[in-house]
């Protein structure tokens, strides 16, 4: 039998307070008094990537990793990739090319500072480079990164690149972007990198997406969650809109067991690795 190819498992390591749907209800200058989650969520994460024998890939907020240093060695130290999510959460397409190197440059200084350890990856808060600010990859090649995977090549009414390449891809500043995957069917592409899709449809979905791309395309899937999805307990903001509390809210009791099947059905590791050589 051929040896299963194994697919890269990504974490966007921030705080349910820190989601961009939710940032009307905690802006910015409040967050140090809002009660933290993330510690207690990534670390339920490496513990079930543990007992599945898996890596994977964090892309933290400088943040986040300023207030939680320990965390930030737990996921160096226990052979995952640390990667970068910027400093401040905010969507690319909302800075100046000036201020996101300065976001950026300061988010991979800090993690580098903290974990001793080389940070080569970036993902862009709520993949938010599109056809308007495509001059972003540019200014992370400036920043050192080595690779970005802020593209997803879906049409979303927040973000996405419909036309986007679907597998990894060098840019001529010498970045690879490597897309979060897509599933190609009926003559268009649909989501099948995880996120929200992975809460809000049924697991067999996701896991014939994956196994599709696996087997039709031969490529590896590059899927995402974030902590605060395995975490049911988490304050609910009742003032948010109806589809913000759905799209936020929805089987979050259910995405642990979910996530675990996953672990199960496919073999999992780290971005750079998964990825070393595809462009």
């Amino acid at each position: 039998m051929a040896t299963p190819i194994t697919n890269a498992l990504t974490i966007d390591v921030e705080d349910y307070f820190q989601v961009s749907a939710l940032a009307p209800h905690f802006p910015r200058q409040s967050w140090e008094s809002v009660p933290c989650r993330v510690e207690r969520n990534v670390d339920l994460i490496l513990g079930m990537l543990d007992a599945a024998q898996a890596k994977a890939t964090f892309f933290t907020l400088g943040w986040v990793a300023e207030r939680f240093p320990q965390l930030v060695r737990r996921i160096a130290d226990g052979g995952h990739e640390l990667a970068s999510h910027g400093y401040s959460h905010e969507r690319a397409s909302a800075m100046t090319p000036d201020a996101f190197l300065a976001d950026i440059s300061l988010a991979k200084a800090v993690l580098e500072d903290i974990s001793g350890r080389a940070v080569t990856g970036y993902r862009a808060p709520s993949f938010s480079i599109g056809m308007a600010n495509l001059w972003a990859h540019d200014t992370i090649a400036q920043a050192g990164y080595a690779y970005s995977s802020s593209v997803y090549p879906v049409k979303h009414d927040h973000y996405g690149i419909p036309d986007a390449p679907r597998f990894p891809y060098r840019l001529a500043s010498g970045l690879i972007e490597i897309p979060v995957t897509t599933m190609r069917w009926l003559g268009r592409n649909w989501p099948a990198g995880g996120g929200g899709y992975f809460r809000l449809l049924p697991y067999s979905v996701s896991r014939w997406q994956i196994a599709k791309v696996n087997r039709d395309d031969q490529r590896p899937a590059i899927f995402y969650f974030h902590p605060w999805e395995l975490d049911p307990g988490q304050p609910r903001v009742s003032e948010a809109s109806a589809k913000t509390r759905f799209r936020h809210y929805v089987n979050l009791e259910r995405t642990q067991a979910r996530l675990r099947r996953l672990l199960t059905d496919f073999r999992w590791g780290r971005a750079d690795d998964v990825f070393r050589d595809a462009a």
